[in-house]
């Protein structure tokens, strides 16, 4: 029984942003948990995100709220431009008002650290990477064997792994062998750009004035003649994260699908050799600095250890568990997003009997598949905006000369999607939109109640007497 005496024991394996969220709200419930991760150490890869009420919430609840402010930067602001002439900017401020939190400009590697020291060193086993996932015959367990001939066994396997998950791949193995693999997840991963990421050293101010603002926006750059974008963020520590997007044509698109990165180091942003790319965009303006530097001005200034490549893959997956195997998706917010609908429903599980396990993921897959194909289907759009030719320009239009009330109501849209986790402290919802209903907190959070309302009756039960 999932209660204080038997709690069921979980695997997951990758140690990226949502596995590694997973295993922090597990602590927080104590279930027993490891972290299982192929590289034999984290690297701090990766560019910024841009984080507010999706996830401040579950930050305030794991009491690493005040550090990850200190990482922060203010995000109201964000600009678009055409290389070197200024498009439009966009108003984000009533976010704060919709949501009731602020929203930050965050490096990606700093959150991750922030995510990491929430968990105890000895439940992350690094170097192990995961080469058979099954269930016991008798159905009641799930073990893994890694390349060192290790083999752990739980009552609960987390993908947590990344587009190329080595608990998928094994998962999906098993399902087509015996049939019952759909025929989309049997086809390869698509992908339409590669991504080259990094992030500088701690820049001169004088060099980089832009970044004594503590509201400077980041910004969005079109390629004019060139089937590239890119994107730059000002951070807290005075540097930038950037991001530079290939968009790739259907002809290079199919001739890349044997330059997929699977031998990465980190789970999620695998550092290649990215030198190929960084010659090719090196010259592109920035809207930084003295309004002539380059990208190039940024590589020259970002170890090579800190810049990686990859694919972006755009796939909504049909098959999310079997058995007691459960998947979280790729991407930082969305794996975050599922991993705390995971940890609620944990929570509640009745037993470790295969019925409820399988009910439980049948309950995770209802609550995160609508809130993740409006995810994958918005990026795909924001892609569409970004890329050259007829629809990239009606985009740009559009965007630029939106009304503020039609504005407005697609930021609302925006924040209504504000998990939190049943089991751990409430959190006032100051914003004047309603969260989104989640099952899984309702009803981690109906379960907490129940068990915290039968711990007092039995604290204020007199004592028995002889």
């Amino acid at each position: 029984m999932s209660n204080e005496v038997n709690k069921p024991s979980v695997l997951i394996v990758g140690a990226g942003l949502g596995g590694v969220l997973l295993g922090a709200l597990l602590e927080k419930a104590n279930v027993p948990y490891t972290i299982f991760e192929r590289a034999s150490s984290v690297k701090p890869l990766g560019s910024a995100m841009s984080i507010g009420s999706a996830l401040i919430p579950v930050f305030r609840q794991l009491g690493c709220y005040d550090e990850f402010v200190t990482i922060g930067k203010r995000s109201i602001v964000a600009e678009t431009w055409r290389e070197s002439t200024f498009g439009y900017s966009l108003d984000f401020l009533p976010r704060e008002e919709f949501s009731g939190e602020i929203q930050y400009i965050v490096s990606r590697p700093l959150l991750y650290n922030v995510l990491l020291r929430q968990i105890p060193p000895h439940k992350i086993q690094f170097g192990k990477r995961v080469l058979v996932a099954k269930e016991t015959e008798d159905k009641q367990r799930v073990t893994i064997q890694t390349a060192d001939n290790a083999v752990y066994e739980g009552d609960i396997l987390v993908g947590a792994d990344g587009a190329y998950s080595a608990v998928r791949q094994r998962l999906y193995e098993a399902l087509q062998k015996e049939g019952k693999l759909s025929k989309s997840d049997q086809e390869d991963l698509p992908f339409s750009c590669t991504c080259l990421v990094g992030q500088t050293q701690v820049l001169d101010l004088e060099e980089f004035p832009q970044l004594k603002d503590p509201l400077y926006p980041f910004i969005s750059t079109l390629g004019n003649d060139k089937p590239y974008s890119w994107v730059l963020f000002g951070t807290a520590q005075g540097t930038i994260s950037w991001m530079v997007v290939e968009h790739l044509s259907a002809e290079t698109t199919k001739t890349a699908q044997a330059q997929r990165f699977r031998n990465s180091d980190n789970s999620e942003w695998g550092p290649t050799a990215a030198q190929s790319m960084c010659d090719e965009t090196r010259d592109f303006p920035i809207a930084f600095g003295n309004g002539k530097m380059t990208l190039g001005d940024l590589y020259d200034r970002t170890s090579k250890d800190f810049i990686s490549k990859v694919m972006l893959e755009e796939k909504v997956f049909k098959t999310w568990h079997h058995g007691r195997t459960v998947l979280l998706g790729d991407g930082a917010v969305t794996s975050m997003h599922d991993a705390i609908a995971l940890a609620n429903l944990i929570y509640c599980l009745p037993s470790t009997s295969s019925e409820d396990v399988s009910q439980m993921f049948s309950e995770y897959k209802a609550e995160r598949l609508p809130p993740v194909t409006a995810a994958f289907n918005s990026s795909r759009s924001l892609a569409k905006s970004m890329e050259k030719g007829l629809a990239g320009t009606i985009a740009f239009f559009i965007t630029k000369y939106m009304p503020v009330w039609l504005w407005r109501i697609f930021l609302k849209g925006m924040v209504k999607n504000r998990l939190r986790c049943g089991y751990l402290a409430e959190i006032e919802d100051k914003g004047t939109v309603p969260a989104a209903y989640s099952a899984s907190y309702e009803k981690a959070r109906a379960l907490y109640k129940k068990r915290r309302e039968a711990e007092i009756a039995v604290s204020a039960a007199p004592a028995a007497t002889i």
